[in-house]
């Protein structure tokens, strides 16, 4: 059949899943990259809780120039400017992240710091007033990077990078194609060392991203094969999580979704989608942000089913896909009436594994909801100079009064 034209990207990866990888594989990724001195970033919990780090010393024996174990949740600049010297003092010429998504986000940024030149905040996405934001280019090559993800993240093989810094009123953004790995161990062990309700979080945010992507039309066969795959996967892990928590399986499958994914926007999918089934970034962002307590996926799945409920008319075809796709789609149902059922749905999900569907659930004060949507401008991902920001905060506040 006929397709419209379209282009793809990729670039050099390998990933290597199952057990033990990271003893089978993780010395020969440095011989490809031509490194010496490779230096491990995570988080306290996972050196101190886990064997992980100690697995990669291990593996690596002399070529491990170090570690450090103080990135903080929402990849803290702080942190990452005390892990830029300590990566710079030890002469590492690999970085290797392992955890979530906060540390691989924070390896970028340490990467990008140990390479430019430039005032980090000079170099960071710009917000000149009544203008567009604009991200700077990055140009410095940057050190290889190893991804050995403990959860299913979307951040494991992408090139931006988001800091948080309470110092200023947004995060700190950066974004170089350059920092994405050369290498994603998917290990079972280091995997399983995760907490489930950790991984039920992420987990959250990876299919119901998921979600919104299936409601695109006019896909090319890149993209349509690779997300119609990457939502096969999610669906068939993400309802058993809770109750196989021991199951490597499904946290694998969680990962190669997410993996599967980014391939689709490398290949010509949009990543930062609109339209009603896609829930609303730039919200659930400021409300993980603004409370530091609250979960990415916390904060998505109290709001996709109520973004859904607001969207009005909704395309009959793209809410039949994803009524199909979650099994409630009923023959004569139009756009809306579909729209109604996969909300119904997707919360009676996110409720059987344990996420919350309203935001008092996670005490969220309600006269504190203008505050969080004045915030919501504030996210180049979002809100890359398309939108007035005044249609944005009143939409995020219609949105965010109906997930209460």
């Amino acid at each position: 059949m006929a397709h419209k034209a379209f282009k793809a990207a990729g670039y050099p990866w390998r990933l290597f899943s199952g057990p033990q990888v990271i003893e089978q594989h993780l010395k020969a990724a440095l011989d490809r990259a031509g490194a010496q001195r490779a230096f491990v970033l995570c988080s306290p919990s996972v050196n101190r809780r886990t064997d992980t780090v100690g697995r990669i010393e291990t593996a690596l024996g002399s070529r491990c120039a170090g570690v450090f174990d103080g990135i903080e949740k929402d990849s803290t600049y702080n942190s990452v400017r005390a892990a830029t010297e300590a990566a710079a003092g030890a002469r590492a010429d690999l970085l290797i992240a392992v955890g979530g998504g906060s540390v691989i986000v924070a390896t970028r940024a340490v990467a990008i710091f140990m390479a430019e030149a430039g005032d980090p905040f000079e170099i960071m996405t710009q917000y000149p007033k009544g203008m567009p934001a604009y991200s700077p280019r990055l140009l410095a090559p940057k050190p290889p990077i190893i991804n050995i993800p403990t959860t299913p993240t979307s951040a494991m093989n992408r090139g931006g990078t988001g800091l948080k810094n309470p110092d200023i009123d947004h995060r700190m953004e950066y974004f170089d194609p350059k920092t994405r790995p050369q290498a994603i161990f998917l290990d079972d062990e280091a995997l399983l060392s995760a907490p489930p309700a950790l991984i039920r979080s992420t987990a959250t945010t990876v299919f119901a991203g998921l979600v919104g992507a299936i409601s695109q039309t006019g896909l090319n066969p890149l993209v349509a094969g690779e997300q119609s795959q990457a939502f096969r996967l999610a669906y068939g892990a993400y309802p058993r999580l809770r109750d196989e928590p021991d199951n490597p399986a499904l946290r694998t499958d969680l990962c190669l979704a997410a993996f599967l994914q980014n391939r689709a926007e490398d290949d010509g999918a949009p990543r930062f989608r609109g339209g009603p089934f896609a829930g609303n970034y730039a919200v659930s962002t400021a409300l993980h942000i603004r409370y530091p307590r609250v979960g990415q996926g916390e904060a998505t799945s109290t709001v996709q089913a109520p973004a859904i409920r607001l969207a009005g008319t909704v395309d009959l075809t793209s809410a039949r896909q994803v009524a199909e796709a979650i099994d409630v789609w009923r023959d004569g149902m139009d756009g809306t009436a579909a729209a109604a059922a996969v909300a119904d749905a997707l919360e009676s999900i996110y409720n059987r594994a344990g996420m919350p569907i309203r935001l008092r659930q996670l005490e969220i004060p309600k006269d504190d909801l203008p505050n969080i949507a004045n915030e919501t401008v504030k996210n180049f991902n979002a809100n890359a100079g398309m939108r007035s920001a005044q249609a944005q905060i009143e939409d995020a506040l219609r949105l965010l009064q109906s997930a209460w």
